[in-house]
């Protein structure tokens, strides 16, 4: 079915024991050794780092990005599967969505269970993580894991150690694998992707900031003293706050802030409801609301807009054009 590529970056799909707990020491073809391969599938494995996800950097992230770019500039390549730690897995995939601009499909995977663990689930996920590169086009960015395909727009980890750890709590589910095949059950709408960004030498900082009961400006204005260019608001319900931290948004969109707004509920857009330090004021103030995505993925979105360009207009409306509503959000999610 075709020539993929398998992009190693460590996880639990790459982990064993070392004595007091797991970390990824395992190289990609180790990784590739424990699963069968589809009927018609050759591989070929770029082993970028082995690290587990909660240490990634966006150093590494933008590293995987332009790796995605530099393995699809050869045309033979009919596919990519990134392996990767679940952690920050979303976090990843939005990232390089936001910048894919190619027909063939990109698909993460990883495991929840360790390299050699008794019904470990890293050679099935990684069997049909292959199998979807090799035959979807037109579909952007993939999760592929424990036989469901989500988009990496809006999909994030909802279970800590379960098998079916990935879902979009706002949206249907985009497809599904099984008996050696890919059912694809809708199509994701995505925004024009980016050009891709250069390598900084100093990425620019951006900090997440979660709003709760006696919840005050501290924290945010600490971000802002601390270097942040970009801060991403949590905030309750469809995405309030209070007045004393419309304020703080306020100046630090005056100071040239890129500022996101998102809810720590699990489902659902955020939105313009309530004032008195909710939505309406926080989006009066400067802060761009981020749709259904959440925490991890609108950290992305502004850490994309900031380095699209030095101009404070253009950051904004390329947050806004990221985070664009991407389909009908589920009304009972």
């Amino acid at each position: 079915m075709g020539r993929i590529v398998v992009i190693s970056t460590g996880g639990t799909i790459a982990s064993r024991w070392q004595g007091s707990g797991f970390a990824a020491d395992a190289d990609g073809r180790e990784v590739m050794a424990t699963a069968p391969l589809p009927e018609g599938v050759t591989v070929e494995v770029v082993d970028l780092f082995s690290v587990n996800s909660p240490r990634l950097t966006t150093a590494h992230q933008l590293t995987l990005l332009h790796t995605v770019h530099e393995v699809l500039a050869d045309p033979g390549v009919d596919g990519i599967v990134v392996t990767h730690g679940t952690d920050t897995l979303e976090e990843s995939a939005f990232l390089v969505d936001l910048h894919h601009h190619d027909p063939r499909s990109v698909v993460f995977t990883g495991s929840q269970l360790p390299m050699g663990t008794a019904e470990g689930d890293g050679p099935g996920n990684l069997y049909d993580a292959l199998l979807v590169a090799a035959t979807t086009r037109e579909l952007g960015v993939l999760i592929s894991f424990a036989g469901r395909v989500h988009a990496a727009r809006g999909t994030v980890k909802t279970q800590a150690v379960a098998l079916d750890a990935f879902a979009d709590p706002s949206r249907e589910l985009l497809g599904k694998t099984g008996f050696g095949k890919v059912a694809v059950l809708r199509r994701p709408q995505r925004p024009e992707p980016l050009p891709l960004p250069a390598m900084p030498e100093r990425p620019p900082r951006v900090d997440i900031v979660m709003h709760h009961s006696d919840g005050d400006p501290v924290l945010f204005e600490a971000a802002v003293a601390a270097g942040a260019r970009g801060i991403v608001l949590i905030g309750t319900g469809a995405g309030n706050a209070t007045p004393e931290i419309v304020d703080a948004v306020r100046a630090a969109v005056a100071r040239g802030v890129l500022v996101a707004l998102t809810t720590r509920v699990a489902a659902g857009p955020v939105t313009e409801i309530y004032t008195h330090g909710g939505a309406v004021d926080l989006v009066a103030a400067g802060a761009v609301p981020t749709g259904t995505l959440r925490a991890g993925q609108a950290r992305i979105a502004v850490l994309a807009a900031l380095l699209a360009s030095a101009d404070p207009e253009v950051q904004t409306r390329t947050l806004r054009e990221a985070v664009s509503p991407a389909g009908p959000v589920l009304v009972n999610a």
